[in-house]
């Protein structure tokens, strides 16, 4: 146990000098790695998205289960859904004949902070699986709601620090926004788009704090 915590105080540390230089640094230098998830919406698209979606206070999580949501699905061959954004959203990412990662590169766009171990990566549900729950979802069937957890094709999947994803948990941007100042817009224009597209609500402190992240976009 004691290398275990040994390691996540390494870790620590590196999230923390990360975080005090990330914002100044991001105009300087070019990350390790890019992310490569689908290129939201424009601010302006989103704010019209953002303009017709319902505004109904957030439902009830009795009944959710992220069992209800199934991932990762496989996509092809022997590589699932979360093996596909890691080889996406990395550099030089290689895999082994079962499609796992073994080594590479993944640049966090949330925080700033780049990771050579696929284990330190998670893949984030820009919309979590519980929010879309409150917002709607829980009417949906179960292929609907697969079709959800597992889309590669709008920008509802991303490859981020595992910490930093974990501190988000199923919290909308009224209570939670990327630490890194430079990536909410893309992050809001995001967040607007999924919800726009799988017409989920939106409560009245997450509508005003997508309103106003997006008028400094």
């Amino acid at each position: 146990m004691s290398g275990v915590y040994a390691r996540r105080m390494r870790r620590f540390a590196v999230l923390a000098a990360t975080a005090a230089i990330a914002t100044a640094t991001t105009l300087l230098t070019a990350p390790a790695a890019q992310a490569a998830m689908p290129t939201p919406v424009s601010a302006a698209t989103a704010r019209t998205y953002l303009s017709s979606l319902t505004v109904q206070a957030e439902g009830s999580s009795s009944g959710y289960s992220r069992d209800l949501f199934p991932h990762w699905i496989t996509q092809s061959g022997a590589c699932n859904t979360r093996e596909v954004v890691l080889k996406r959203d990395g550099t030089s990412v290689v895999q082994d004949s079962s499609c796992a990662a073994t080594s590479g590169k993944w640049y966090s766009p949330y925080d700033g902070a780049t990771w050579s171990a696929a284990s330190d990566v998670d893949i984030d549900h820009m919309v979590p699986l519980s929010e879309a729950w409150k917002s709607g979802a829980s009417s949906w069937t179960t292929a609907q709601r697969q079709a959800f957890a597992n889309d590669l094709t709008r920008p509802q999947l991303i490859a981020v620090t595992d910490n930093v994803n974990q501190s988000k948990g199923d919290k909308d941007p009224a209570n939670w926004m990327p630490p890194l100042a430079s990536y909410k817009c893309t992050y809001v224009r995001a967040w607007v788009q999924v919800k726009y597209y799988y017409s989920l609500k939106v409560d009245s402190a997450e509508k005003t704090a997508l309103t106003n992240a997006l008028s400094g976009c």
